[in-house]
């Protein structure tokens, strides 16, 4: 190709665009410069001589005028709208459109050859530079994409590209251009260009021309057995020679793009596949013919990650199957029953397939209603037809034994979450409400068995995200995979924290051996010795541990703390949670707990307070309480619990519950659950789930996959857990996650552990002349808990001891306030990880809780904003929560509500603080902040008072480290108090004078703005010694009516230039002000000689205004 342009020692978008058309043109597509197309109008789109050439080429028997009418009927397209223009034209494109020659007979025209013979004679083009014209308020205007991809002279695929030097163009102007402004300005050119392709050279990204940005995702294998590519600057690469290789180009483009019926256009769902789900399908595909021919029943296992698309994947396999074999006697066009183990499968299949008739090319879509449904149906057709059913429709039964429902050997079932329907996996069921009305529960066959008995010559393909050992024996060996830390690196979940919480529950030693002398009794009255070990395993079965009532109030009030932190962290997102339990029982009284607790929570309303809802949406939602509980009714449970799950509405109450919470915006937020929802249950706001049951394997993959969907500013999903699964998690994510490991090893649990005993020694050794046993004594007062945080705190605060700590190169002396949070932060970190092993007895646990609350004592309270994950991951137990709720500093600190800090009720609150220390700690952090706040408006005057605020300080700190030298015993600690009470008074004299000034601007005579422009003016008169007015005196009040006065023309100028949108970024209005500004100074004779230091000065204070008040 020829160079686009001289090279200039720079690296710019037309080298990369240049470089971009080389790849291509390596694969085999001809380039050709948008300048040299031939084309009558710079409005056409479609290269007429490659259109005609190919028409020609394969159809020889058409005259020129017949090849001009095709040509005319493509270029004229149109229909109700652009997106159903797409679709249409894309149906001819794949499918061919239909013309009557002169002959009289329809025939259908093939505009792309996609198999042989014909295949050689496509016309594969590149063009750039691609000149549109379009026109916009009787204006014409041209838009230049920057490649685009010609097939037989119609444009396929469009492709943006961004320079990869620059750190400013991203592919996300790239997609705004396509979906944008391509749609507005030239949508002619999309009507014939399904797919989209956005590079910046280091991420390139495939998509269709109405793909939501954040679903444009990179293309990471070339070839069957390829590794995943996961190197950044390989993604242009391998899209080229994945995506764009002509043979892959027309697969793709042929079955891998997703159009729903056409009567449902107006969603404008278009849909290309990722490069999982290409493959999958293409190997599926493979094998499925494979297994049909050798009649071995068995499709294959494809185990694709949860979220990661498996449902469009079935799409994209069942249409080829139905078009693609058609040549194969054995399967013709086939049957495809989807079978899934539960209703909420059924459902979300039905969504999907249901409005995919014209894709999937089978006929008939429908949910099977029961077995004589499906009997009737399958004996009606010898090809076609995909069928949805549950798993539970060929249930054995003694009574109605299932039987053979069809022999055909064209059928193909497809059993999704095929880990829950394996051979000699179950043993028993209980039947769903959707089959015959005389069916009850029974024990019966493995479900994989009796699938096998109705239809005994149908091929069997099972998708599943984590594949059990006896999967492989229902479906055959895994045909590809996509594991979870795939998915994550490619953007189409989000990553999973876990953060372990353990609720510990501590043994009485002594109810312990009442418990053995109990036994003994029984036995000496003749209980038998399975009776007796009968009963000791159920009494000390996890159940009894998990459902002792303190430690699920425990648990109530940690979740409740938890939850409301994190939505209070990020309150623009809804962010929603899931709270699993291990029995039925367990949860109810969990929901208990929250009601006692947290009674608000069940006060329904459709729709939280803080949350916007149009009346629409207001229509759509039903009242519903905050958290729920949602499970099946069993037939012994007690009337208060049968009643609360809705009893024979049971049914009922779960789908609307189901609806509501799937509804972003209803006001049910959180759901307690025990089976139900933790599999296959898709809710993408879904955000924390609190496990608190035993899971492995399988089962704790899929429940913790509830948290992994993608989400509009959800960055992870959180899995908080109190009952320890981590070592389950680390064996789980061996199997279905990858290679990475979330779990310590023993050794690291054995070094954490020493770690965590030395750091809890050197802090003991800090605090030895403390009593700390309120924290060692489970039925101490709360609030003496409360006064030793508070006192120790003040403590940490008075101390003047420097100690030693490692530096970069040799020790450095640090206050011992700074020595104490080191020590805790380390002790912390070995803590998070060594607490959950049950290592650390019950004095180290409390000591450890102890010291972390001290810390976050002192963090508080002198204005310490460290918040990091070790914080976050730290186990609070119920004493310091008990603790913390007399915290009388808190709610100064803590409280959501803005105050006002120079009111009277708030002096009064710092009145209440009795500890000096603590005082002068809790003053200092307010002022600053309140500085910061005042200096947005009046930088001149928050200037001042930071100065005198730091010479406080300054003075503070000086003489407190003289005291050990002069000063011994009670007289340092009057010394020290007498210091820390003199810093005190001066902190609320600047305080108090802060207020005073903040209200002198009434007094003068100016609004609060125009003080701030008047003390400038004031202070740079004094400052550069020039007279400016007289000042004259009013009620103790200076005041220079001449400064005045031009501080309210100053004020004006800066009024009427910043109503421009964005002033501050535009240099032109900038400019102006500026001018404008310097002409007032001038007119007013400010200052008397012109000085560019007073006017700079003067500028300072107008932008940093300006700039707070935007």
């Amino acid at each position: 190709m020829a160079k686009l342009k001289e090279y200039y020692g720079r690296y710019c978008e037309s080298e990369y665009e240049c470089a971009f058309v080389k790849f291509l043109e390596a694969e085999g597509w001809n380039y050709s410069l948008g300048n040299n197309i031939n084309r009558v109008t710079k409005r056409d789109v479609l290269i007429e001589d490659d259109f005609k050439k190919f028409i020609t080429d394969t159809n020889p028997d058409l005259t020129d005028d017949e090849v001009t009418q095709i040509f005319d009927t493509v270029r004229l397209v149109g229909s109700e709208s652009d997106f159903a223009t797409l679709h249409k034209v894309y149906g001819w494109l794949v499918d061919g459109i239909q013309f009557i020659p002169q002959d009289g007979l329809a025939r259908m025209i093939p505009l792309i050859a996609f198999d042989e013979p014909n295949k050689v004679k496509n016309i594969f083009r590149i063009v750039n530079q691609f000149e549109i014209e379009y026109t916009n308020n009787g204006l014409k205007k041209e838009r230049r994409p920057d490649v685009i991809l010609f097939v037989n002279g119609i444009p396929l695929c469009v492709v943006e590209l961004k320079n990869p030097s620059d750190a400013n163009a991203t592919i996300f102007d790239a997609w705004k251009q396509i979906t944008e402004r391509y749609w507005r300005d030239i949508p002619h050119l999309l009507h014939y260009c399904p797919l989209a392709c956005i590079s910046d050279g280091v991420k390139t990204r495939l998509g269709t021309v109405r793909t939501p940005y954040e679903h444009f995702y990179a293309w990471r294998r070339v070839n069957d057995g390829d590794a995943v590519s996961v190197l950044p600057y390989e993604e242009t690469e391998t899209m080229i020679k994945g995506v764009y290789n002509p043979d892959r180009f027309l697969e793709i483009f042929r079955d891998y793009i997703y159009f729903q019926d056409s009567i449902y256009d107006k969603d404008e769902k278009e849909i290309v596949c990722r490069y999982p789900q290409f493959f999958a399908a293409k190997l599926l595909k493979q094998s499925i013919v494979n297994s049909i021919v050798s009649k071995s029943g068995k499709g294959g296992t494809y185990f694709g990650a949860t979220g990661c698309g498996k449902t469009y994947t079935m799409a994209f396999l069942a249409r080829q199957l139905a078009l693609r074999y058609t040549d194969i006697p054995e399967i013709g066009s086939p049957t495809i029953i989807l079978i899934v183990d539960r209703e909420e499968l059924q459902k979300q299949g039905a969504k999907l397939f249901t409005k995919s008739k014209e894709f999937l090319n089978l006929g008939e879509v429908s949910i099977v209603k029961n077995r004589t449904h499906l009997r009737q149906e399958l004996a009606a057709r010898q090809s076609g037809g995909f069928y949805i059913c549950t798993i539970q429709k060929f249930c054995d039964r003694q009574e109605d034994k299932i039987g053979l429902i069809n022999d055909r050997q064209n059928i193909i079932c497809f059993s999704d979450e095929a880990h829950r329907t394996q051979l000699e996996h179950s043993k028993k069921i209980q039947f769903s409400k959707d089959a015959d009305e005389n069916m009850k529960a029974m024990v019966s066959k493995p479900y994989a068995k009796v699938l096998k008995e109705a239809f005994p010559k149908a091929t069997f393909v099972g998708f599943t995200g984590t594949p059990i050992a006896e999967t492989y024996q229902t479906f055959g060996d895994e045909i590809d995979r996509y594991t979870m830390d795939q998915a994550v690196a490619d953007g189409l979940t989000v990553s999973i924290k876990y953060h372990p919480r353990i609720a510990k529950v501590l043994l009485d030693e002594q109810k312990v051996k009442e418990i053995e002398n109990y036994y003994k009794k029984c036995a000496d009255d003749g209980a038998t010795e399975e009776d007796i070990e009968a009963s000791k395993n159920a009494m000390s079965s996890m159940e009894v541990i998990l459902g002792e009532s303190l430690r699920l109030e425990r648990l109530a009030k940690d979740i409740h703390d938890h939850y409301v932190s994190a939505c209070e962290a990020d309150p623009n997102r809804i962010q929603k949670a899931m709270i699993v339990c291990s029995k039925r029982e367990i949860a109810y009284n969990l929901l208990l707990k929250f009601k006692e607790k947290y009674p608000e929570w069940f006060e329904e309303k459709k729709s939280p307070d803080n949350v916007c809802t149009t009346e629409e949406e207001l229509k759509e939602l039903k009242p519903m309480p905050f958290i729920a509980m949602v499970a099946s009714v069993g037939k012994d449970d007690k009337a208060d619990m049968y009643n609360y799950l809705g009893g024979v509405r049971n049914d009922k109450r779960s789908e609307e519950l189901d609806a509501a919470f799937k509804q972003e915006k209803s006001n049910f937020h959180i759901a307690i659950v025990v089976d139900m929802w933790i599999t296959g249950f898709d809710v993408p706001s879904l955000t924390y789930l609190y496990n608190d049951k035993p899971l492995k394997k399988h089962l704790l993959i899929q429940t913790i996959s509830r948290v992994n969907r993608k989400y509009p500013g959800k960055e992870y999903g959180m899995i908080i857990d109190y009952i320890g699964i981590r070592d389950n998690m680390r064996e789980a994510m061996k199997i279905y996650g990858g290679n990475t490991s979330v779990a310590p090893t023993v050794d690291d649990v054995e070094q954490a552990t020493n770690v965590f005993r030395e750091e809890l020694e050197i802090l003991k050794n800090l605090f030895v002349n403390y009593d700390l046993t309120p924290f060692l004594n489970i039925d101490c007062d709360p609030i003496e808990r409360y006064k030793l945080l508070a006192k120790a705190a003040e403590f940490v605060f008075i101390s003047t001891q420097e100690l030693k700590i490692e530096g970069s190169k040799c020790p450095k002396s640090v206050s011992f306030k700074t020595y104490f949070l080191k020590t805790v932060k380390r002790m912390r970190s070995a803590y998070d990880i060594c607490q959950p092993s049950g290592n650390l007895n019950e004095e180290e646990s409390s000591l450890a809780q102890c010291f972390m609350a001290i810390a976050g004592f002192v963090r508080k309270m002198s204005g310490t904003t460290e918040v990091d994950t070790d914080t976050m991951n730290c186990t609070v137990s119920k004493m310091v929560e008990e603790a913390l709720k007399y915290n009388q500093v808190e709610s100064v600190l803590e409280s959501g509500e803005e105050e006002d800090l120079f009111s009277p009720e708030y002096f009064e609150k710092l009145s209440d603080i009795k500890m000096p220390a603590t005082k002068l700690e809790l003053l200092v952090k307010m002022l600053r902040k309140q500085i910061k706040e005042y200096g947005k408006v009046n930088q001149f005057a928050s200037k001042t008072f930071q100065e005198m605020l730091e010479k406080t300080i300054a003075e503070y700190n000086e003489r407190r480290k003289h005291l050990d030298a002069e000063e011994a015993g009670e007289a340092q600690e009057q010394a020290s108090e007498d210091i820390i009470k003199n810093a005190t008074e001066q902190a609320l004299n600047i305080l108090q004078q802060m207020n005073e000034n903040r209200e002198s601007f009434r007094k003068i005579g100016l609004t609060f703005e125009e003080k701030a422009f008047y003390d400038i003016l004031i202070a740079l008169r004094n400052q550069y010694n020039f007279e400016y007015g007289t000042d004259k005196e009013t009620n103790g009040i200076t005041i220079n009516d001449k400064c005045k006065v031009l501080a309210k023309k100053v004020k004006e100028i800066i009024d009427t230039k910043s109503s421009f949108a964005d002033w501050l970024n535009n240099q032109n209005v900038r400019d102006q002000l500026k001018l404008d500004i310097k002409i007032c100074l001038v007119k007013n004779g400010y200052p008397p000689q012109y000085s560019p230091e007073v006017f700079n000065k003067v500028m300072e204070q107008v932008e940093n205004f300006k700039e707070y008040q935007e």
